[in-house]
């Protein structure tokens, strides 16, 4: 039941969530990072980019990128996926709830309150998606980072 929130939600289940956070984000970089460590560099080392990310250091790079570029993409659709897949699971808990709510002013309230989360969790997943999970072919340093500057001024 979702609306039992504060029952559920343990001080240890807390811990183990943002640990186990963690230890997934830094695999995610140690992966990343011993793959690219190994790429020479001939050109620029000027990143044009807002900030330091994969797709632009790839760029960057003089080698062949597919090995990198295929675990990038492996590594983002299997997280970017997991996490959709638990946010998704939980708005269906959450909508009924919500649709057992009795009054009409309650059932208001409460979506107008999932919606604005709703919104930041599309706006968040869908820049993540369009910059991680597209084809090398279709990349663009100056869209990706029209969207870097999006993503971090508006989220």
């Amino acid at each position: 039941n979702p609306l039992l929130y504060s029952s559920v939600m343990t001080r240890r289940l807390c811990v183990q969530l943002v640990v186990g956070s963690y230890i997934g984000g830094i695999l995610n970089a140690i992966i990343q990072m011993t793959f690219i460590i190994r790429l020479p560099f001939c050109s620029s080392n000027v990143i044009n980019h807002f900030f330091c990310d994969v797709p632009p250091l790839l760029a960057l790079s003089c080698a062949n990128t597919y090995i990198n570029e295929m675990i990038l993409f492996s590594l983002a659709g299997v997280i970017e996926l997991s996490t959709i897949s638990i946010i998704l699971v939980s708005y269906i808990f959450i909508f009924c709830a919500i649709l057992r709510i009795r009054s009409a002013d309650g059932r208001q309230k409460a979506f107008s309150t999932c919606v604005s989360h709703l919104t930041a969790v599309t706006l968040l997943y869908g820049t993540t998606i369009f910059m991680y999970l597209r084809p090398s072919s279709s990349y663009s340093l100056n869209t990706d980072k029209m969207v870097s500057v999006f993503y971090t001024v508006v989220i």
